[in-house]
């Protein structure tokens, strides 16, 4: 999945560049679109989701296992853009948004009784700092960075059924930072912007079962989401 937003990132960027790069194209779109102060948008885009696991360093009981079994699926994401212009070539950016996704987490191949989906919709609200290189011709790479936090609304953090009725709970809130890349596409009538971001969690969000002796949560001493998410900005 991964390898996939990679690859149509990479592929949408270069076609473009290369068309800016030698086609001896020199009209500038939106020519004085950085120069306003703010400026506003909507995005859309892809997410895939995953868990990294952290063990106790000693496991009571070894038949649990240390190695928890993740399904990544494809999910989307959609919200607003608000950008604040620092300087020529550093900006602010408040991005709330919702991002749906579903995972799959199993204890052990060998037993199919212990798989569990994960449906997660998270309220997502990324604190931003973008910072771009000088435009050159319609387009201008940039790289971004900052913190985050979710709400997840699918979490069963206060439902008192565990693993043991078929319910896997995390917590509602949940902290990130976030680090990417992507390409600002000045078209003619707006901005264009594909982006590449890493995702990770850095608090535990894993709501233990209610017996310490429980194979689905008793060894695990942090659970945090790791994410992939490949935007299209429209400014």
């Amino acid at each position: 999945m991964k390898r996939f937003f990679l690859l149509a990132f990479f592929m949408l960027s270069f076609s473009y560049s290369h068309a800016q790069l030698f086609s001896g194209e020199k009209i500038l779109n939106n020519e004085n679109f950085d120069r306003q102060q703010w400026s506003w948008g909507y995005f859309l885009g892809l997410n895939s989701y995953d868990f990294k696991f952290k063990y106790e360093e000693y496991d009571p009981s070894p038949t649990t296992g240390k190695d928890r079994i993740v399904e990544t699926n494809m999910g989307f994401n959609v919200g607003l853009v608000g950008n604040l212009r620092l300087t020529n070539n550093l900006d602010l950016r408040l991005e709330p948004g919702v991002s749906f996704n579903t995972r799959g987490f199993q204890v052990t191949r060998a037993d199919p009784d212990t798989y569990r989906e994960i449906n997660s919709t998270y309220v997502h609200i990324p604190l931003l700092i973008k910072f771009s290189t000088d435009r050159h011709n319609n387009f201008k790479p940039f790289v971004v960075g900052g913190v985050s936090t979710s709400i997840n609304l699918s979490s069963n953090e206060n439902n008192p059924d565990d693993n043991s009725a078929g319910q896997f709970r995390m917590t509602t809130n949940s902290y990130y930072y976030e680090l990417g890349f992507g390409i600002d596409l000045y078209l003619y009538y707006f901005k264009f912007s594909p982006s590449l971001r890493g995702v990770f969690a850095i608090n535990d969000e894993l709501i233990r079962d209610n017996s310490s002796n429980s194979i689905y949560t008793g060894n695990i001493e942090k659970m945090s989401t790791r994410g992939v998410f490949l935007n299209f900005t429209f400014q």
